[in-house]
């Protein structure tokens, strides 16, 4: 009995937000799956996870020291090992002297990793859901204006509240050209598909998000 009350209960909860145009007017609403955006779905350490992740894949890893075969030098052992009365010394590339080479630097490499897709996931759920706990999640019906121009984008997002950075996820195969037109020229405006969204930009971008809902497709 408890557990079909809380599963009664946890249905009840199902998140409903308000569908908006351009213009910032409501022309609808949709209704949010529980198992993405409830509140218990934010898992701060699983974002951190994912966040480190990206960005250990955007290092480009080309540091580079001379090891003892790169250094320029003789060979050759520049006094004997005993009765000078000098430290011994068999080259002149030694790494103790200057000029010489470097023990155990670092070399060129990658630094990404394997990141298990599961765990992705849920960081993007974690994502969205802290999102909408913040109120920084705004659907509307579509993206697309009559003219690609940035004044005309800035004009729609402000009256959607829009004050800082926002991330534009589209719900479609491709791009819309008039969106990326209008919204490249501005460095605090992001845009993606649904299937390229990943839990880093969406915690980058202060502003809110703006899926297309699926019955506008």
């Amino acid at each position: 009995m408890a557990g079909g009350l809380y599963r009664w209960q946890k249905k009840k909860m199902m998140a409903n937000v308000d569908v908006l145009n351009l213009n910032g007017e409501k022309v609808g609403s949709l209704e949010l799956a529980d198992a993405l955006f409830a509140p218990d779905q934010v898992n701060e350490a699983l974002l951190w996870e994912a966040v480190k992740h990206y960005r250990a894949s955007l290092r480009q890893g080309t540091h580079k020291t001379k090891s003892r075969t790169e250094v320029a030098g003789s060979g050759k052992k520049l006094w004997k090992q005993k009765g000078t009365g000098r430290a011994r010394i068999g080259s002149v590339r030694s790494p103790l002297w200057r000029h010489g080479y470097t023990v155990h630097g670092p070399q060129p490499r990658s630094y990404d990793y394997a990141f298990p897709r599961k765990k992705l996931l849920g960081a993007l759920r974690s994502a969205l859901a802290a999102k909408l706990a913040d109120g920084k999640l705004t659907v509307v019906d579509t993206l697309e204006l009559k003219e690609a121009k940035t004044k005309l984008y800035r004009a729609a997002l402000t009256k959607l509240d829009v004050t800082r950075t926002a991330l534009l996820v589209e719900n479609s195969k491709t791009l819309t050209p008039a969106l990326v037109l209008g919204a490249r020229t501005s460095r605090a405006w992001s845009w993606c598909l649904t299937t390229k969204c990943t839990p880093t930009i969406c915690c980058a971008m202060s502003g809110p998000s703006f899926p297309r809902p699926p019955s506008s497709r």
